[in-house]
């Protein structure tokens, strides 16, 4: 952390990462148990019988707030658990509130919390989010395609001087076309239609490649033109 940071947000952090490692420890096997034994997960999922969907909600939270890993794996294990319907759903309202959460603790404490899980290199690599004079739809443009990084590019779009009622529908529905691939894709793999599943995540691969693509060419082109 950075030894200006005020000793409120250092507990404040440190109490976040202690919950999030505590969830990971608890929910982490039957998190890979979605990989080698699907209905292990389910199972699991079930056993919270009404507040599956609020345990749920608060493990992609988490997941969003401390970004160490992809939010495709948890939207595919939602759309497999809940179905494709409620799995969107679930993931929207998780999403949006994890966003919203980021984006206002940035907004107040500024790039000292950006700085706790991200480089400070790889904060300045895109510091043309910030400076670039058509950011919105920079910011439009890198939610809606797949494959980019969006928790850094939530925590980044609070450093920047966008409005939040601009930003709040850009940070949440931007992810739609990810959640949608991601959570057709568990579904299938749910129902054992193998096929369909193969094929929702062959589209999400395909997506989430030209994604990358293009997002690589806006960061190449923006820094050009620094």
């Amino acid at each position: 952390m950075n030894k200006n940071t005020s000793l409120p947000l250092k507990i404040a952090v440190l109490a976040v990462l202690a919950l999030f490692v505590f969830f990971s420890i608890y929910t982490g096997k039957y998190l890979l148990s979605f990989i080698h034994d699907p209905e292990l997960f389910r199972n699991w999922i079930e056993s919270y019988g009404f507040y599956a969907p609020l345990a749920y909600i608060g493990i992609t939270v988490l997941q969003i707030l401390v970004p160490l890993i992809p939010g495709e794996p948890m939207e595919m294990i939602a759309g497999y658990a809940f179905g494709s319907l409620k799995g969107t759903i679930l993931c929207i309202i998780a999403e949006s509130l994890g966003s919203i959460i980021v984006l206002f603790i940035v907004k107040k404490y500024g790039r000292k919390i950006v700085e706790i899980f991200f480089e400070k290199e790889k904060i300045d690599s895109l510091s043309f989010f910030k400076s670039s004079r058509n950011k919105i739809l920079l910011y439009a443009l890198a939610f809606i395609v797949p494959g980019t990084p969006k928790d850094l590019l939530c925590y980044l779009a609070g450093l920047t001087d966008i409005d939040s009622h601009i930003l709040i529908p850009i940070i949440t529905l931007g992810r739609l076309p990810s959640i949608i691939t991601s959570t057709l894709a568990g579904d299938h793999l749910g129902d054992q239609k193998y096929l369909s599943a193969a094929i929702y995540i062959g589209i999400a691969i395909a997506l989430s490649a030209i994604g990358i693509l293009v997002y690589r060419h806006i960061e190449r082109k923006n820094k050009t033109e620094d």
